[in-house]
């Protein structure tokens, strides 16, 4: 009999299970380009990333000389998604470990899902091209119910266990917007150490913090519901 604590385990994206944040940064500074501002470098691009890519955005002009009209932020933000869409998956990869957390999590009957800000579209194609959506019996984005219902709402997740058709569920991501909503929608949550924090990883507010998704399982099996 399997005796794991959870039936159904979901991830953040960004910054949880995949590394992504070269590909983000490359089309976050097409679109700076376009707005005639210096690049953000990679490195940095990682304390803008969280909430999606209107916020990344939005950050990254705040950090230049402020935000242009909303007409011209609208044009900029479409040229990161047309440039995101065409090169999705250059340069991200699973986080070390990832993969084999899955694994071991579907060894033992547990279903898995991602629940994301990331457009559903991109959610579904990223993961499609790096062979992993298949491991995923929902993909939910940002914009699956509706802008407003994204993180740190907690409605994504609680849609997550109403497809799953279980309340037994935990979550791990990598921001206060996965802490909030899973807090939220009263479930426990394992914050990763080396993801997008956009606080110490201490002050996010998880039931449990890993350094690694080889801490994942021992992590989820003390935390109970």
């Amino acid at each position: 009999m399997n005796d794991f604590p959870f039936d159904i385990v979901g991830f953040d994206l960004d910054g949880t299970l995949l590394d992504t944040h070269g590909d983000l940064a490359d089309a976050l500074n097409h679109a700076m380009a376009k707005a005639g501002r210096p690049p953000v470098p990679h490195a940095e691009t990682r304390d803008l990333i969280g909430g999606g890519s209107k916020k990344m955005l939005g950050r990254a002009l705040d950090l230049t000389g402020g935000r242009p009209s909303d007409a011209e932020f609208g044009r900029l933000h479409a040229a990161l998604l047309d440039h995101y869409s065409r090169n999705i998956a250059n340069h991200t990869k699973p986080f070390p470990g990832a993969v084999a957390a899955l694994d071991a999590l579907q060894e033992r009957g547990v279903r898995l899902a991602v629940v994301t800000n990331k457009y559903e579209r991109f959610a579904r194609e990223v993961l499609g091209t790096l062979g992993l959506a298949e491991r995923f019996f929902v993909i939910l984005g940002g914009d699956t119910l509706g802008p407003e219902r994204s993180k740190p709402s907690p409605d994504l997740l609680i849609e997550m266990t109403e497809r799953g058709g279980s309340a037994n569920c935990a979550y791990v991501g990598d921001t206060t917007y996965d802490t909030q909503a899973a807090r939220a929608a009263g479930m426990p949550c394992v914050a990763v150490r080396f993801g997008f924090c956009d606080r110490e990883p201490e002050q996010l507010g998880a039931d449990a913090l890993i350094d690694h998704f080889d801490d994942l399982i021992p992590a989820l099996a003390s935390l109970s519901r």
